[in-house]
């Protein structure tokens, strides 16, 4: 827990605000101006005012009218001070919370692939949503509960030290340290229900976002009825959990109200029996009911003070703990800018491996000159999608070097490494915005008219042009609402608009129909001049025209060559190249 309080200090101190610093400070002095007045002012104003009322004299009306109104100005100095220590906190809590979440979402980009293909993207959502809403909570009442709770119990304990008995003081002090204690220990009781209560709810929501994301699939295979039951039985575990949790907050209730019943009956019936035998007045009645009324009013809300505490703790740590994980692939020291003159790539006896236990690429060696077109084929699983993510470098290799131009990637900055690629994925994914938006994604500061040069490059801007919102129009979620050719198109255009040197075309066209697959050819053909690119392909038929095509059989270059050179040797090539042929005839027949 302390651990946790230290790492989230520097976002309640920050170094580089002073501003945030100076509203801390008058924050605090408001609250140490607000117990004074209510411990002082309103309990010896009304102390008095008995006193006077007590002794019988009529002519001191007016003393006990100002005592009164004093009585009631410290009560509404307390309130305006409370207020205005929110008023003045609130920006230093936002500010906290954004800078937090802001490194966080920043760190959760930086992380590998490896890492977000292994989370469920809900899971990871539902524990930055609840550490970053428990920082403005747990702000709060660490700074304007507790802190004020025992300075408010230091100031008592000096008014009953030097006023009563030493007794009330010790008999305080015992009921408030037991107080602590059973609320602690029940609250840590609740927390272990608490934590398992929010692993179901994650679940729950992780479950609930990933059967949304594949909507289409549940819809496939029927399986609404299915997936409605694993919901309903997993939000039905979380609401038996949550049933037992908040069952037990009655019984800390009942616990804290009978120490604070207690306490408050002995300690008055102390004081009321010192006022009958003449060593105490009135006045000393009302100012002690006074003291340990405003004392436990705080202490009432302890336990949801500290559950709320520990829980906030948990969820942050929850936070931290991604912000702790390691980033797989990072850049080397001194790493530099990658110069891309020419943009020749090499493959030098490159080996990886997804886990120790399964290497999928075993010694691969690729020459790509500049300003030509290799093309990787081979069957599923040899390794050709592998290769494009290493380029990308997604991924650190287990053996050998990738370069460009001569750079060995591992030894330049990945930000430039990635701004000198461009890609066409096979499974093209949108953001839920306009048109135009991703297509102005490739490049940041992109202007109307490159946006619109790249949708007529790509060949769909007649097709925008033909919708009412023109590059207005929103695609949908992952761009469901365009085709998978309307999507590939947009994907096409976004790669010109960022203009990269090299080009990685990742089976752009595979699940398009023959008709869609030429038309888009032709304008990957197109934009592929000039520019030294990798397609890996299924159909044979898209990389005709490479001048280089290789085949990947099991992690190995099983043969290389032009098209017409593969097709002499009769090697494997040859073969996927008669039987694709042949399926090509039967669909032509059919």
């Amino acid at each position: 827990m302390l651990g946790t309080l230290r790492r989230f200090l520097p976002y309640l101190w920050p170094a580089d605000a002073p501003a945030l610093r100076a509203r801390i400070v008058i924050a605090m002095l408001l609250v140490v101006a607000s117990k004074i007045v209510q411990v002082y002012g309103v309990s010896y104003s009304l102390k008095y005012a008995f006193d006077a009322m007590s002794a019988g004299r009529r002519d001191a009306l007016w003393l006990v009218m100002a005592l009164v109104g004093g009585y009631a100005a410290a009560r509404f100095s307390t309130t305006m001070f409370d207020n205005l220590r929110n008023v003045v906190f609130e920006r230093v809590g936002q500010e906290a919370t954004r800078r937090l979440a802001a490194n966080v979402f920043r760190h959760l980009h930086n992380l590998s692939l490896r890492f977000h293909l292994e989370r469920r993207t809900g899971a990871v959502t539902k524990v930055v949503e609840r550490g970053t809403k428990s920082i403005d909570t747990m702000l709060y009442f660490l700074l304007f509960n507790i802190a004020p709770t025992l300075l408010e119990l230091c100031m008592v304990v000096q008014i009953f030290s030097s006023s009563f008995d030493w007794r009330l003081t010790a008999a305080t002090l015992a009921m408030v340290v037991i107080y602590i204690g059973f609320t602690r220990w029940v609250t840590d009781w609740r927390s272990k229900l608490r934590a398992q209560m929010n692993d179901l709810d994650t679940g729950a929501v992780a479950h609930a976002v990933d059967s949304l994301l594949n909507f289409e699939t549940v819809k496939y295979f029927n399986a609404e009825e299915r997936e409605a039951r694993r919901y309903d039985n997993a939000v039905a575990a979380y609401a038996r959990a949550a049933t037992v949790s908040e069952n037990s907050l009655a019984w800390l209730n009942i616990g804290q109200g009978l120490i604070t019943g207690t306490m408050l009956g002995g300690g008055m019936a102390a004081i009321v029996y010192g006022w009958a035998t003449g060593r105490l007045t009135t006045g000393d009645v009302a100012l002690v009911q006074t003291l340990l009324s405003q004392l436990f009013r705080p202490l009432d809300l302890l336990g949801m003070v500290y559950r709320t505490v520990r829980q906030g703790v948990i969820d942050m740590g929850a936070m931290f703990d991604l912000i702790d994980t390691p980033s797989e692939v990072v850049d080397a020291p001194g790493a530099t800018a990658l110069d891309v003159s020419k943009g020749h790539v090499r493959f030098e006896g490159v080996q990886f491996a997804y886990d120790p236990e399964r290497e999928i690429l075993k010694g691969i060696d690729l020459d790509v000159p500049a300003g030509t077109t290799l093309a990787v084929v081979g069957p599923s699983g040899a390794g050709k999608s592998t290769l494009a993510r290493i380029l990308y470098r997604f991924y650190d290799l287990t053996g050998g070097r990738v370069t460009i131009d001569g750079q060995d990637i591992a030894q330049v900055t990945q930000a430039s490494l990635r701004a000198a690629i461009g890609i066409v994925p096979q499974d093209t994914v949108l953001f839920n915005d306009t048109i135009g938006y991703n297509i102005a994604y490739g490049r940041e500061g992109a202007g109307a008219d490159e946006i619109a040069d790249a949708a007529r490059g790509a060949a769909i801007a007649g097709f925008i042009q033909s919708l009412p919102q023109g590059f207005e129009t929103r695609v949908g979620e992952r761009g469901l609402k365009l085709s998978g050719g309307e999507k590939q198109r947009v994907a096409i255009a976004r790669t010109l608009v960022k203009n990269p040197p090299i080009l990685i075309l990742d089976e752009a066209t595979s699940a398009l129909d023959s008709r869609t697959e030429a038309d888009i050819q032709a304008t990957l053909e197109a934009i592929g001049r000039g520019r030294t690119t990798i397609v890996i392909a299924h159909r044979l038929s898209t990389v005709v025209h490479a001048d280089q095509i290789v085949v990947l059989e099991s992690g190995r270059v099983a043969e290389r060559g032009t098209h017409a050179q593969l097709l002499r040797k009769k090697g494997p090539y040859a073969e996927m190249w008669a039987r694709q042929a042949q399926e090509r005839e039967a669909e032509a027949a059919e």
